[in-house]
């Protein structure tokens, strides 16, 4: 499931940022979340069942989980034209989960390149959270951010590990690199839109 699910995984939000950018329609972009959604919900509860009941074992699977419900959750809001609050609100708590994992991928596994990601996953469910629940107009930015993601930390991650490339030092010193770089563009692209923000406010 791990690799296999991250690149299906990267495929959904690469989608989804589309969707956001307004370069897909949502409905159609449901359809996608649905059935990767329902994937990712599935098979971690069958592995959780077979596998070994060890804490760090259940601990991994259910990380999948935070992804299932969330891409279960944003296909069944847009097929349906649901309000979002839901979602929104729901996105803050897997963000404080995400914080959380990324905590843990620090202090107990030493993983420099899995707490940065976590740490990113949590920004990008926060602004999920900022645009449903606080019904922030920011659905452009969030679309960038998602996109720089759905490769960065999804579909590269995933193809690399599959060919046994991912746990190299230098590929993992590369991948800090390019993710220290999409940091920086996340906040140039934030301050670029405070600014926009700013001008409005001043011509109103």
């Amino acid at each position: 499931m791990g690799d296999a699910g991250l690149l299906l995984s990267g495929a959904a939000l690469f989608l989804n940022s589309l969707m956001l950018l307004g370069r897909a329609n949502a409905k159609s972009v449901a359809v996608f979340n649905l059935f990767i959604g329902a994937m990712q919900v599935i098979v971690p509860f069958y592995l959780i069942m077979v596998s070994d009941q060890g804490n760090w074992t259940i601990y991994s699977l259910a990380s999948i989980f935070l992804f299932g419900f969330t891409y279960l959750y944003v296909g069944l809001t847009l097929l349906k034209d649901l309000d979002g609050s839901g979602l929104g609100w729901y996105s803050l708590w897997v963000a404080v989960i995400a914080l959380i994992y990324a905590l843990v991928a620090y202090v107990h596994f030493n993983d420099i390149v899995s707490t940065i990601t976590w740490l990113m996953w949590a920004y990008l469910w926060f602004l999920f959270f900022l645009s449903m629940g606080l019904n922030k107009k920011i659905d452009a930015y969030i679309g960038k951010v998602a996109f720089v993601q759905s490769w960065l930390t999804l579909t590269f991650p995933a193809l690399l590990s599959m060919t046994g490339l991912w746990k190299s030092d230098q590929v993992a010193e590369a991948w800090i690199y390019f993710s220290i770089a999409a940091i920086v563009y996340f906040v140039f692209i934030t301050l670029k839109l405070k600014v926009i923000a700013a001008r409005r406010e001043n011509f109103a």
